[in-house]
């Protein structure tokens, strides 16, 4: 069997209540201020997680130049986007935290503070003996701010975009074995169990937990590798509670973190390769699927837990949509990355405020 490649995280799926409110707050404060598609549709593949219906929605792809993947800013138009019906806790089992590379901590501390963002751990170690500092969105999605080296182009905030996620999980071995054989998550960069210091201003932060941070070893590879950067992943088991589902009895799309989406090569192989392992696709738009002004083939499957995660094909993007120059991947080597210049040009899409 021929094997997949994954050029890295290439977003963070995010239902919103306004999705125009939410792009402006991202790009304010996070800078993810290019954005590669704006489209209102029908979202008709996703009826497993839908109740079997096909909904409208308005969604906006988002990112940073300065790298790391981007937001796709997702709202329902057809219904109202359910918020979580309980205070989502430490360890409960989902997307639980989305972390945010940064050049400077402190400084991202300081230029987040001077905007009135709700922080709500201030400036503190991570597990790793590392400064980091977590606040939540006006839609009380919850980031965590850490140190990067991994960095692409020039941007307007000290933050790039998403570079990890932190996981609840209710089996860490079953876990690790998924994120490592499917996402190549396959180095244990520390795995501590206790109290933690950063988590104690969350809820349920002062109960004991296991955490364990994974990185990969080998780069990534792919078209928009280089953009996209390294990333890790934290699962986080909660020893003391019962976690609940973030998502239980709630539509993929509803508030919150839906999906963490993998830019891939070769859908085929990536698919045999989820069987084998044990995670089928559950949702497969085929090879044809456009959003208006990039077009790919996407896939979902669900991690030991039920959290969903997206693999994304791309076919075509817009580089500058101003003269009409709309890059076809399907014409180059799609295990080679595209030319740093030719992604900077991106830049001249930027929404400025």
């Amino acid at each position: 069997m021929s094997q997949p490649t994954i050029a890295g995280i290439q977003q963070v799926g995010i239902g919103i209540p306004n999705v125009h409110a939410a792009f402006k707050w991202y790009r304010q404060n996070f800078g993810m201020d290019i954005p590669i598609f704006e489209e209102a549709a029908e979202a008709n593949l996703m009826l497993p997680y839908t109740g079997g219906k096909p909904h409208q929605r308005h969604a906006i792809l988002a990112i940073n130049m300065k790298g790391g993947g981007g937001f796709e800013i997702w709202q329902y138009t057809s219904r109202v986007p359910e918020p979580c019906s309980f205070e989502i806790q430490v360890g409960d089992l989902g997307f639980y935290c989305a972390r945010m590379k940064t050049s400077d901590v402190k400084g991202s501390y300081e230029f987040l503070k001077s905007k009135n963002a709700t922080i709500v751990s201030e400036l503190t170690k991570d597990a790793g003996g590392n400064d980091t500092f977590y606040l939540r969105d006006p839609w009380k999605n919850l980031f965590q701010i850490v140190k990067s080296d991994s960095w692409f182009g020039s941007g307007a905030q000290l933050t790039g975009g998403p570079a990890g996620m932190m996981i609840g999980v209710s089996d860490i071995e079953r876990s690790i074995k998924f994120y490592s054989d499917i996402l190549g998550y396959d180095t244990v960069a520390y795995d501590k169990e206790g109290v933690f210091e950063d988590l104690k201003n969350l809820p349920s932060g002062t109960t004991k937990v296991r955490r364990v941070l994974l990185k990969h070893s080998k780069p990534r590879v792919g078209a928009f590798s280089n953009l996209l950067g390294t990333s890790e992943i934290e699962l986080i088991k909660t020893l003391e509670r019962t976690p609940r589902k973030i998502f239980e009895n709630r539509f993929w799309g509803d508030q919150g973190f839906i999906h963490l989406c993998f830019d891939i090569t070769n859908q085929k192989a990536m698919k045999e390769l989820c069987a084998e392992k044990g995670h089928p696709y559950t949702v497969d738009s085929g090879e044809k699927f456009d959003m208006g002004e990039a077009a790919g083939h996407f896939s979902y499957i669900e991690d030991p837990d039920g959290a969903l995660i997206e693999f994304v094909e791309t076919k075509k993007i817009p580089i500058m949509k101003k003269i009409g120059w709309y890059l076809d991947l399907r014409k180059r080597d799609a295990s080679k990355p595209l030319p740093n210049w030719m992604l900077k040009a991106l830049k001249f899409n930027r929404v400025k405020d």
